[in-house]
């Protein structure tokens, strides 16, 4: 993890099937996709190049109303989300911001509201299963 909070994993898979995964072990749980944002797509649009960048947008509402009752101002971070990206070498990435960042971010104590502790488990369980 970064400085930020931002946790940055290799996929094994192409940057697709790195998305489809995800978007699978999200469904799985019930979680809520609420956008699929394929960068590249517009860039491509403004006649750029980007490689495979693909921005999902997700949540559950009782976990993240959760952590809004205790401090509202972290809705500016919720949903989450998680980008997939291919690096300069042609590896896939996976990148999110774990829960307990956010939280401290907007003066939060992780330890306080249990979501957080059950959304950092669920984006570690369904980053491996993207990935791996």
């Amino acid at each position: 993890m970064d400085a930020s909070g931002l946790v940055t994993v290799p996929s094994a898979h192409s940057p697709a099937e790195t998305v489809q995964r995800l978007m699978a072990a999200l469904a799985a749980r019930g979680v809520t996709i609420f956008a699929c944002i394929d960068h590249a797509a517009g860039a491509a649009q403004a006649g750029m190049a980007l490689r495979p960048t693909t921005l999902l947008v997700f949540g559950n509402p009782m976990a993240g109303t959760a952590l809004m009752q205790a401090t509202q101002t972290i809705g500016i971070d919720l949903p989450l989300r998680a980008l997939v990206w291919q690096d300069a070498d042609g590896v896939t990435r996976l990148s999110i911001i774990y829960p307990g960042t956010l939280a401290a971010r907007h003066g939060l104590d992780p330890a306080a509201v249990p979501a957080v502790a059950a959304m950092t488990a669920l984006l570690a369980a369904v980053s491996k299963e993207a990935t791996t």
